[in-house]
Formats: C-alpha cells, sequence, structure tokens
C-alpha cells in the first residue's frame, strides 16, 4: 500500500503578529526565497496564512479555495483545526479572496484537498507547537511536558495549570517557528480525532434559512444591473443594433455594442444593456434587435453524418500494445459495439453572474462566483490592460459550478461593462443565456472491438475513437489517453482516434471525459463478460489481477473497492420479477469508486433505480458528511444526465431552460448508501471520480432487468423514461 508523501522538504512555517496580539500562521517556501537571494526573478515572496488566534481566544481558519457546493470550506479548515487540536465549535471559517500568497486557488480537477494536505498540516501542527513552546517558556517546564486541550488551551498536567490559546498568542508570536521538516504530520485516519467524522457544512444553517450570499446577492451602494445578448450562433459579431431606441427605455443608464475578441472562452462580441434594475434591463432587451453576422453553422446532423463515414476508416493510432490483428484473427469469439454519449450542458443552478467596480483610483474590484478567479483576474487584465495588481477579486459561494466557472468569459464580461460606467455593475445572466453559452462536454462515438478466448478470457481490446477537435488536437474536455483502462490488463490493446472539426465551444464538465467514456467502457466489459460466459464481477477481478504492461492506476485499490461494494449490496442474491443488479467501477482524479445498482424495469421502457450501493477508495474521508454528499450528487448527477442532450442546428443550441433540458426531480432519485476504503494513502478530491461508474452501473443493471442493452445516449431516445 502507498504510504504517506513526505513533507515538502521546501516549506517552512512563516509567523506573523498583529498589533493586537494576535498569531499568524502561514506556510512559505524556501526556493522562492533562495531565488531572491540569488538575484533571480522572483514574485515578492509572501507566506501563506491560515490560521490567526486572536488573545480573545477566537480562532480563525482561513478556507483558501472557492465553495461551489463541493465542501472545502469546511474540509480544509477541519485538517488545520484536526492539527491544532482544537473542538471544532471553537473554531471560526472565513473565505479568503484572490489572493496569491495562497498559491493555487482553483475548484477543480478534484485537487483542492490533495494540494492543501501538507501544508495545512504544517500549519495547524506549527502553530500548535509554538503554543507549546510559549506556555513551557512561561511555566519554566519542558515542551514535552505541555499537551494540547481539546477546550483550546495547553495543560501542563504535572501542576494542574491551563492557558487558553489566546493567552499565549501574544508569546507564541515571539517563538522561533520550528522546522517544517521536524514536524510530525498526522496522517492516518487512527490517529485523527476530527477528521473522519460527519460535520455539517460551515454554510448550512445559513443555506437552510436562505441568508447565504451567493454571487447573483451581491449589492453595493449605487450598484446598476447589466444584461449582455450574444450571438446565438457561436462566434456570431454585431453588424449593427437598436442600442439608441434601448437607451431611452425606462430605468436603461446605457446600451451599447461590445466589439469583443474571437476567443470563445474570452469576451465574445455583443450588446450590453444596462439599468437601475435587473426587470428594467431584461424588459429593454426585449426590445432588443440585432443583425448578426454568423461565422459557422455547426449541427448535430452533420456530426453525425461524419462520424458515420469516419467509422469506416481506420483512424491515426494513439496507443497500441502486443500484435492485437494475430489475437483477433486467433480469437474464439470477437465482439464489435459502438457506444455514443451526446453533448451536455454544465446546467448549475445559479446561472452565471458577476459584480465589477472600476473605482476612480483605477483600481477594479469583482465579486465573483469563480472556480478559477486568478485565470479571470488574467483575462481582466489581458483584455482591458489593467495590470494584475489593480485588480482585486472576492470569492462568493457558487451555486454550482461542475466545470463551467473555470472558463471566465462572464468575468471578463462584467469588468468591461463596468469599465464604461462609474458606477458599480452586476451581470447577470438568465438560464437561456447560460444553457445556450455554455462550454458543453463533448460528444463522443467509441467503436468498440474484444476477442475473447474459449476460457472467456479477453485477449484483446481495441477503441476507434470519434471525437472533436482542428486535426492536430482534440477540443477541450474531448481527450482520451492511450494509457486509460484497459490498457496494460490486456496482452494487446490500440486505441485509434478520428477528429471531427468543431466550432462550438467545450470544456471540463464534472470529471472531464471520465464521465463519459467509463458509461461505454463499462456497459462493454459488462457484454464481453457475457460473450464469454462468465460473471460480471469475476471476470472484471481477474482483469484486474493480471498486468502486461503499465497501468495508469493501483488495480489492488480498484479491486478491494469493487469487492466492498459487491459485498455490501450481496452481489448475485436471486432478484424479484424484472429486476436486475448491475456494476461498474473507474479511477480518475486520484480516486477509486465502485457501483452496483438495482433496478427494476417495465415493458413499457419505465423503470426505477431502487438503490445503488457504492464504495469509494480515497484515501482518509475528512469529512464524512460532506463525503456522502459528494457521493450522492454524483450518483444523482450521473442518472439525470443520462437523460440529457444537447444539440444544434444552424449552429444555435436547440435547447434554452428546465422545459426541454430536464433535470431528474427528487422523487425519481434512488436510495444511495457508500462505505469508505480507509487508508494512509494521501488524500483525493471527492468531487469527480463518484460520478464516472454510477451510469453504466444503472444501464448495466437495466440490462440484467429487462434484457435491454443500452449503447446510446439520452436514455430517452433510447425508449426509456423514470
Amino acid at each position: 500500500m502507498k504510504t504517506q508523501s513526505p513533507v515538502n522538504r521546501r516549506a517552512f512555517l512563516k509567523v506573523s503578529a498583529l498589533a493586537s496580539g494576535a498569531l499568524l500562521i502561514g506556510v512559505g517556501y524556501r526556493e522562492t526565497v533562495r531565488a531572491a537571494h540569488h538575484g533571480k526573478k522572483a514574485k515578492t515572496w509572501a507566506p501563506n496564512l491560515y490560521v490567526r488566534i486572536d488573545p480573545d481566544g477566537k480562532i480563525t481558519i482561513i478556507s483558501k479555495n472557492p465553495e461551489a457546493g463541493q465542501g472545502i470550506k469546511t474540509a480544509m479548515p477541519m485538517i488545520v483545526a484536526e492539527c491544532l487540536e482544537v473542538d471544532w465549535s471553537d473554531v471560526h471559517v472565513e473565505q479568503a479572496p484572490l489572493d496569491d500568497r495562497y498559491g493555487r486557488q482553483v475548484a477543480g480537477g478534484s485537487r483542492g484537498t490533495p494540494d492543501g494536505w501538507n501544508d495545512l498540516r504544517i500549519a495547524g501542527t506549527g502553530a500548535l507547537a509554538m503554543l507549546k513552546n510559549a506556555a513551557a517558556e512561561k511555566w519554566g517546564v519542558p515542551a514535552s511536558e505541555c499537551e494540547p486541550n481539546m477546550n483550546a488551551s495547553i495543560v501542563h498536567k504535572k501542576s494542574g495549570r491551563s492557558l487558553g490559546y489566546g493567552e499565549l498568542a501574544p508569546l507564541a508570536a515571539k517563538q522561533s517557528a520550528p522546522d517544517a521538516d521536524s514536524l510530525k504530520l498526522k496522517s492516518r485516519p487512527k490517529d485523527f480525532k476530527l477528521l473522519g467524522k460527519r460535520i455539517p457544512g460551515v454554510d448550512n444553517k445559513k443555506i437552510f434559512n436562505g441568508s447565504l450570499i451567493y454571487g447573483c446577492d451581491t449589492r453595493l451602494d449605487g450598484m446598476v444591473y447589466a444584461v449582455f445578448q450574444k450571438c446565438p450562433s457561436f462566434g456570431g459579431k454585431v453588424r449593427r443594433a437598436n442600442v439608441e431606441q434601448i437607451k431611452s427605455f425606462p430605468g436603461v443608464v446605457d446600451a451599447f455594442v461590445v466589439e469583443g475578441t474571437d476567443d470563445l472562452k474570452g469576451l465574445m462580441p455583443g450588446v450590453a444593456i444596462v439599468a437601475e434594475t435587473w426587470w428594467e434591463a431584461q424588459s429593454a432587451r426585449k426590445q432588443l434587435r440585432v443583425d448578426w453576422e454568423t461565422i459557422q453553422s455547426d449541427s448535430t446532423a452533420d456530426y453525425q453524418q461524419q462520424a458515420e463515414a469516419l467509422s469506416k476508416e481506420k483512424g491515426q493510432t494513439v496507443a497500441e500494445a502486443g500484435n492485437i490483428d494475430k489475437a483477433f484473427d486467433q480469437a474464439h469469439k470477437v465482439l464489435e459495439a459502438q457506444y455514443y454519449y451526446p453533448f451536455v450542458s454544465h446546467a448549475n443552478m445559479e446561472p452565471q453572474n458577476c459584480t465589477a467596480y472600476l473605482q476612480p483610483s483605477g483600481k477594479m474590484e469583482l465579486w465573483a462566483p469563480s472556480q478559477n478567479p486568478k485565470a479571470g483576474r488574467s483575462l481582466i487584465s489581458s483584455t482591458l490592460n489593467i495590470p494584475e495588481d489593480r485588480i482585486h477579486v472576492n470569492l462568493t459561494r457558487m451555486g454550482g459550478g461542475f466545470g463551467r466557472r473555470l472558463t471566465s468569459d462572464f468575468m471578463v464580461e462584467a469588468a468591461w461593462i463596468a469599465s464604461k460606467i462609474d458606477r458599480p455593475v452586476q451581470l447577470q445572466w438568465t438560464r437561456e443565456d447560460d444553457m445556450r453559452h455554455d462550454f458543453y462536454r463533448p460528444a463522443a462515438w467509441h467503436n468498440l472491438k474484444a476477442a475473447i478466448d474459449k476460457d472467456g478470457q479477453m485477449t484483446a481490446w481495441e477503441n476507434h475513437f470519434i471525437t472533436f477537435g482542428d486535426g492536430r488536437r482534440t477540443a477541450s474536455g474531448a481527450r482520451l489517453s492511450g494509457g486509460h483502462y484497459p490498457a496494460g490488463l490486456t496482452p494487446n490493446f490500440r486505441l485509434r482516434q478520428s477528429m471531427i472539426d468543431l466550432k462550438v465551444p467545450t470544456g471540463p464538465w464534472r470529471s472531464p471525459g471520465h464521465s463519459a467514456y467509463c458509461f461505454a467502457f463499462q456497459s462493454f466489459m459488462d457484454e464481453i463478460a457475457e460473450a464469454g460466459g462468465r460473471d460480471p464481477l469475476e471476470f472484471r477481478i481477474d482483469l484486474l489481477s493480471k498486468k502486461f504492461g503499465k497501468t495508469d492506476f493501483v488495480t489492488e485499490r480498484a479491486a478491494a473497492a469493487l469487492k466492498l461494494a459487491t459485498k455490501n449490496a450481496n452481489w448475485g442474491r436471486k432478484m424479484g420479477p424484472s429486476q436486475g443488479q448491475g456494476l461498474a467501477f473507474h479511477f480518475d482524479h486520484g480516486g477509486y469508486v465502485a457501483y452496483v445498482a438495482e433496478v427494476t424495469a417495465q415493458p413499457s421502457g419505465q423503470f426505477r433505480v431502487d438503490q445503488v450501493y457504492g464504495a469509494a477508495d480515497v484515501g482518509p474521508v475528512l469529512n464524512r458528511s460532506g463525503a456522502d454528499n459528494q457521493v450522492e450528487g454524483c450518483v444523482i448527477d450521473a442518472l439525470s444526465t443520462a437523460f440529457l442532450e444537447i444539440s444544434f442546428t444552424d449552429g444555435e443550441v436547440d435547447q434554452s431552460n428546465f422545459a426541454d433540458y430536464n433535470l431528474l426531480r427528487i422523487n425519481q432519485a434512488p436510495s444511495i448508501q457508500v462505505d469508505y476504503v480507509q487508508s494512509d494513502n494521501d488524500p483525493a478530491g471527492l468531487g469527480e471520480p463518484p460520478i464516472a461508474p454510477a451510469t453504466p452501473a444503472i444501464t448495466n443493471a437495466l440490462y440484467a432487468a429487462s434484457g435491454k442493452r443500452v449503447r446510446s445516449l439520452p436514455l430517452g431516445n433510447e425508449g426509456l423514461y423514470i
């Protein structure tokens, strides 16, 4: 089993003392200091500041990463609190703004916890060491005799003396910071007192009573509201618009054409309308008349025709191992199937929005529900020619992201409009704006082929992957690695690829790529098992036990997750009439997740997902409540998305709102039970790994219940509904 990675040897503690006597703890890096010392170009060094202990005893832990509902604002401070040995009820959590001292501030790639794991433990453990040293100095005793108490105090058991962290803070701030390499960091679940427990999200009460401030709830004195009309066909430009007429409408402050750029992820051309209220801006927008110059006419029907033609060609070989042609010639059985999944939208519940204010001093301040605020700041700087150090970004809570808010188009739009208005401006998209100007998960076709010997063993796997790109590289979110499963687990393997030119924008969509092609791979695995006369679980476990080359994941951890999920589901038990079980597993973003789904199906095509049993190995679980929320949300999101499709006609999106992009309702959600393989491995994120295997587990169960094999999404096009 992989052991916990060592402390970053360049890391060191940085201690600051405020005039109030508060103790601040940060983590810096020696390489930046070294570079500055030798005269090399380097940014001005400043430490990350994670912990503040005030003389009155208030303990504040800063959450540096954006919060999009993934629970990071609770989980990251929990790591610090664990190492600081304080009761969670004594902790106050603050959201950090965008600040280069914190390094990477991104909600994406399930990297928040893994990236912060060492720094957060160093900060908490280092702060505790300094508090102990301060107490030892005050009492004149060895620091080894000073121990933390969970009521935020240091105790000396021999004398019965005790001092609170607040009392010790001014003295602790004068202590020499311990060497980070000397700190013994907690890493094993058996050592945790707080981590692994069920802790409610720090914002939960405010969510429940409606007082939590999201990006769209930002209110500033003198603020006006903006809407932004872009061409329905991606990349289209404004020839002319009736902006002078719009300016005369009630409440309208200004209306103007934005020339924009050619960057689909930047400031696109359009017409901005600014008014005293959003209602007045939106009402004026309904009277807007724009003559658009369109530059493309992509259509779903054309994509399908191109994919059909490309499927008859060989494509470009991306990866190959063994002698696959010989394996197919000598196979006892050869199995072929094509799997397809469509474009889908992020459909986060809070449409894109941003508030911006260009102050008289020339400083630009923003309030942005962004997953990647630093990239947004950079885009604004290059587009508006404002130095980055003159742009300040406040991070607001997001009403969902799933990758959509990694792209900063809404931020640069708000900043551009604000640069023309001498008042704070809030840009608010409509649902239609959001759905028709998304960065979609790309569609794809997998033409799969497997060789099976007389013992039911898979001896070859081939995938002709038809995806989107410019011929040189795939579109964003459309890439499939040549080393992906089942590479290395079969003696003969080949990945071929063909590309369709694409002029509509795509981007990361929850667990980019994995959430889509896992459906194809794990469904086809069931087909191979059936063709070989083998149980789907036994077939997968056997496959994971063999190595024919390098794999991109630890097969033993994947097998353990599969075994735990199937044990909890009592895999293979006798099911009732029209009922069936299905399973699937996947590895991505550092996490191993397996599911068993149980389905009841009707001859009409209606079905119900009765139960989903999940097992996840993501290292130590930091917050059991947050972890369960992520897994349950992923299963529901996967089931919902299996019914959804974004299609294009003449370069425009056909869907516009939830009336024709119908999300799952609460009464359609299955019961979900999840268990965890606790380990000493470093933690992985949970925002993405649990989504990929949910869809194939459900469709495999559907086949077991009804005999209907699903090879194409959305499910509604296959005559299926819930």
